[in-house]
């Protein structure tokens, strides 16, 4: 894949997370009576968004460090090539997931 092919998939990834990251940040406190849990299902319903939301900000924190080591590797002039073995990542591969550090066989050893 070419270098500005790269640049670009991963500008855009990294404005979409960013752009995630944000629209998951709790609302403005609110001083009226709205705000209040009107049953206890809603501190149930409330809990469970909270949790759901920490863990797509997890994920989406995980896949902006993997964004930024992509970028970093693109710098040096190592993007498309396996951090475990050197060998050529597919562009199939980069277009899907534009911060991948490993050929699909050595991601699904290693865990992911």
């Amino acid at each position: 894949m070419d270098a500005e092919r790269a640049r670009e998939l991963l500008a855009r990834e990294r404005q979409r997370v960013e752009r995630s990251l944000a629209d998951l940040l709790p609302p403005p406190a609110r001083d009226d009576l709205t705000s209040l849990d009107q049953h206890l299902g809603d501190m149930g319903t409330e809990l469970f968004d909270n949790e759901r939301d920490a863990g797509l900000a997890l994920q989406l924190r995980d896949e902006l460090t993997a964004i930024q080591r992509a970028e970093k590797r693109l710098e040096e002039g190592t993007y498309g090539v396996s951090v475990e073995s050197g060998k050529p990542i597919p562009d199939e591969r980069l277009e899907a997931v534009p911060w991948a550090e490993r050929t699909v066989e050595e991601q699904a050893r290693y865990g992911g």
